[in-house]
């Protein structure tokens, strides 16, 4: 008898009392090589059993894993289903769960028809496989929800989005609540599976615990501080149920709170554990962000709005019996604003003031300065009758601002005296008015100037003259002259092309004198690029427009 084998002692073999194998017992079920003592304390569960599940032999830590596990017995009284059906149909490798262990079966068959089993626990393994698809999922989910939040700019839609994220991957129901005021908030609710209801509250936060903390960016309490049923009844959406677990965190913004986060789960399903709070709050730094950048852009659009409006060309009418239009088309075409511009200011008596410049350069910083010229000229309109000292006063207001930018600018006074209309025009560094006369003759106002905001002193020089019915005089800016295009992509409007369109327009209206150029230009430039436009028509009405005239002066 080898030395190597010694005697193992099976209780419950399906025997009445203990049976004792014996060296020569165990080498007849063992395999051909032999069991020896190692096999025994092998850290691995590992037992040996015949094709038809009878058990030959069991380490000690299958002893402990499988307590039933005896020589003689079946498989399938003593060892879990998974193993029992490995061994009879194959065998082959296997997984499985004992109690909360899982474990991967390992088959070797034995020469003489037995079969060994090693079952290694990869309980750790399989946990951290599910760590890491876990950790998978939130990160591909956080990913996805911060697409969704950032997808659009406006307040309302982020909180609904927001509510219907929280409610469809991380709760049963969710609440988000933006700070209010006077105990008014507003609010959306989403439960699982259902659209998002936006809503106000008229609540008192301090009912809710955490809730008042949360709207102003303090900390998280532990969701297991929260007693659902102690909470406040509107958290709870018709027919949900009852709450058996309440999460509530805040919702960080842009260096102010923006808002709050509450998470409810049914008392069907486990509460929020630590792990899931944690994960709760990074959802919530960045539905906060979101909707922290929404109400940010929404502020700056209503500012913009306002500005927008103030620094827009103003729309014109008949005023004291002179027809006034104008037409501007920003360089690009996205834009609505740049360094073009024109008012029409009444002066009383039947008198007005119009005013067409250029500011160098395009786009918003243009017409900031657009804004500035057009604000001191409505400041200088007590002293409308001398455009030399106007213009002076501009000069000195531009040379003392930060500005480095010129700009070009004329002046146009204009009064009805019959049937006629009498201009005073003054230019201050800008492109000479053409008239259109009645028969389609056009003309060239003479007047010359100095550029507004280069030099301590400036030139103007200026020239009157008068619109008999269905005349006008046009202002325009170099941007119809220099306007490049036609056939051939590269060939500028011109003067003399502008000259032509405008003889066709004698007799026009106003309005129809700005449309006709203002088309004509944006046809010949197409898709190609353009500085700013701007026109400004000054017509004396035909009689069969004067029923329309409104104003002093109108007969």
């Amino acid at each position: 008898m080898p030395r190597h084998l010694t005697p193992t002692t099976f209780e419950g073999s399906g025997h009445a009392g203990a049976h004792v194998l014996t060296e020569s017992d165990r080498l007849v079920s063992a395999s051909p090589a032999g069991i020896d003592a190692g096999w025994d304390g092998a850290p691995h569960p590992a037992l040996l059993a015949a094709p038809d599940g009878t058990v030959h032999a069991a380490n000690e830590a299958a002893r402990l894993l499988f307590p039933a596990l005896r020589p003689g017995r079946l498989l399938a009284d003593c060892v879990s289903a998974w193993l029992c059906a490995a061994h009879a149909a194959g065998p082959a490798v296997a997984a499985g769960r004992v109690d909360d262990r899982t474990f991967d079966a390992h088959p070797v068959r034995q020469p003489e028809g037995p079969v060994m089993w090693w079952l290694v626990e990869t309980t750790e393994l399989h946990a951290a496989r599910e760590a890491l698809r876990r950790e998978r999922e939130r990160t591909a989910f956080l990913s996805a929800a911060s697409d969704a939040l950032l997808g659009s700019l406006n307040v309302p839609r982020t909180m609904e989005v927001a509510a219907e994220l929280s409610a469809g991957h991380l709760a049963d129901a969710a609440w988000i609540v933006a700070p209010g005021t006077r105990g008014r908030y507003s609010a959306v609710v989403c439960v699982r599976g259902a659209r998002p209801c936006p809503l106000t509250l008229e609540i008192d936060p301090d009912e809710l615990p955490g809730l008042a903390e949360a709207l102003q960016g303090f900390p998280p309490v532990p969701s297991r501080w929260i007693d659902p049923a102690q909470a406040p009844t509107w958290i709870v959406p018709e027919g949900f149920g009852r709450v058996g677990s309440v999460v509530v965190t805040p919702l960080p913004g842009h260096g102010v709170p923006a808002g709050a986060l509450i998470l409810l789960r049914r008392t069907e399903h486990h509460a929020f554990t630590e792990d899931e709070e944690v994960f709760a709050r990074l959802f919530a730094a960045r539905s906060g962000a979101a909707m922290s950048a929404a109400r940010l852009f929404e502020q700056q659009s209503s500012i913009t709005e306002v500005l927008t409006e103030e620094l827009l060309p103003p729309v014109l009418e008949q005023i004291g019996g002179v027809e006034f239009a104008g037409g501007y088309r920003p360089a690009q075409d996205a834009d609505r604003l740049g360094g073009d511009f024109y008012d029409v200011h009444p002066l009383g008596e039947g008198e007005s003031l119009a005013l067409l410049g250029d500011v160098c350069g395009k786009g918003l910083e243009a017409a900031v300065l657009t804004g500035k010229i057009r604000n001191t000229l409505h400041a200088l309109l007590p002293m409308a009758d001398d455009h030399g000292r106007m213009l002076r006063l501009l000069n000195s207001s531009l040379l003392s601002s930060h500005h480095t930018r010129f700009a070009t600018l004329a002046l146009v006074s204009a009064c009805r005296h019959g049937q006629e209309v009498r201009l005073r025009v003054t230019s201050a560094g800008h492109l000479p008015p053409l008239v259109v006369r009645a028969d389609g003759t056009v003309e060239e106002v003479v007047c010359r100037g100095s550029l507004i905001g280069v030099l301590p002193e400036i030139e103007v020089s200026g020239q009157d003259i008068v619109l008999a019915p269905g005349e006008t005089c046009l202002l325009y800016t170099d941007g119809i002259t220099e306007a490049r295009g036609g056939p051939l992509g590269g060939e500028m409007f011109g003067e003399a092309r502008l000259r032509r369109v405008l003889g066709e327009c004698a007799g026009m209206p106003a309005e129809a004198v700005v449309e006709r150029v203002q088309m004509l230009a944006s046809e010949w430039v197409g898709a190609g690029l353009h500085d700013d436009m701007a026109l400004l028509a000054i017509t004396a009405p035909r009689e069969r427009h004067l029923t329309a005239v409104r104003g002093p002066g109108s007969p």
